[in-house]
């Protein structure tokens, strides 16, 4: 451990690589990039993931935006040779990195300064496989609409993290921070539609590993208007197939702990029935959501109304 010129704890001898699939978002790429590049620690490499189609006009404006960087040498820029979705992407990355530990950003997202440095000093001084944090969410006018915490978790043991992790997702992606091999160990992401990170951390905690938490915030995450797939049939469909992945546990659940996850998942269904402007998926799972469990449905409301109340002026 060393102090740099900022005064922050530094393990400047361990490698960092962040790994930034970008697809049709170019307009906030360089945000997430310099996010990244102005972290409180230096040994870092980025690693962008261009998978965008090679002849669309959103690998070149790109390119065009990637010029900004071509005299970083800790900046790697991959061109896919065709578009292979987002989970293989970061495969790609994860293929490419060289770093000791390996993060993740979105294209749309950004890093808070001290994200990299207080998370790798946590997972070294904790000797950890894997680590999350919990999340800012924010919409384009950069007001917090949401903060994800997990104040849920009373033990770190591998079976208590999957009750959890089935009944409240320990997601997203930008949160995490794996040891190299741990991830590389478990084949990275599975190529799948939805769910990607909710199968990664479903698998980082099947296979043993040791995994710790740090309840702040170091990611903001955007919610925005532009491309996405939380929205549609690809989202229905694709909640109904975690939901029955999930009932594949259930004997390892109490009453109340399988009472919850229906009531989540009629949840987030009501809410991608709102975003996707399917009127008869919203009412029908609100009424679900009521009746599966009218207890949750108070407490997950009073519960959201403090979080705001609570981290809207913290930063």
């Amino acid at each position: 451990m060393e102090q740099d010129k900022k005064g922050d704890v530094k393990t400047m001898d361990k490698k960092v690589s962040i790994i930034i699939p970008t697809y049709k978002r170019s307009e906030f790429l360089q945000r997430a990039i310099d996010s990244v590049l102005n972290q409180t620690y230096s040994n870092i490499e980025v690693i962008i993931v261009d998978d965008n189609n090679p002849n669309s006009e959103y690998r070149s404006e790109t390119e065009e935006r990637m010029k900004k960087y071509s005299n970083h040498s800790n900046v790697i820029y991959i061109k896919n040779s065709k578009n292979l979705g987002g989970a293989l992407a970061r495969n790609e990355g994860i293929f490419k990195a060289s770093g000791d530990y390996i993060t993740f950003l979105d294209d749309d997202d950004i890093y808070l300064p001290n994200k990299i440095s207080d998370q790798l000093e946590f997972m070294i001084e904790n000797g950890l496989d894997m680590s999350f944090t919990d999340v800012r969410i924010h919409n384009m006018d950069d007001i917090l609409i949401d903060y994800r915490e997990h104040n849920y978790i009373k033990s770190f043991d591998n079976e208590e993290l999957l009750k959890q992790h089935l009944m409240h997702h320990l997601t997203p992606t930008a949160t995490y921070m794996f040891k190299s091999e741990a991830i590389n160990k478990i084949g990275g992401f599975d190529d799948v539609k939805m769910g990607q990170e909710f199968m990664l951390m479903l698998r980082a905690i099947q296979s043993e590993m040791t995994i710790g938490y740090i309840p702040i915030s170091y990611v903001i995450q955007y919610i925005h208007d532009g491309e996405r797939i939380s929205v549609g049939q690809n989202k229905i469909k694709g909640e109904i197939e975690l939901f029955n992945l999930k009932k594949k546990y259930f004997k390892k659940l109490n009453f109340r702990q399988k009472q919850y996850i229906r009531f989540r998942h009629h949840a987030v269904m009501m809410v991608a029935g709102k975003r996707s402007n399917m009127p008869k998926v919203v009412v029908g799972h609100f009424v679900k959501a009521i009746f599966s469990s009218p207890l949750d449905c108070i407490l997950e409301t009073i519960n959201y109304v403090n979080k705001i109340n609570k981290y809207r002026t913290a930063r």
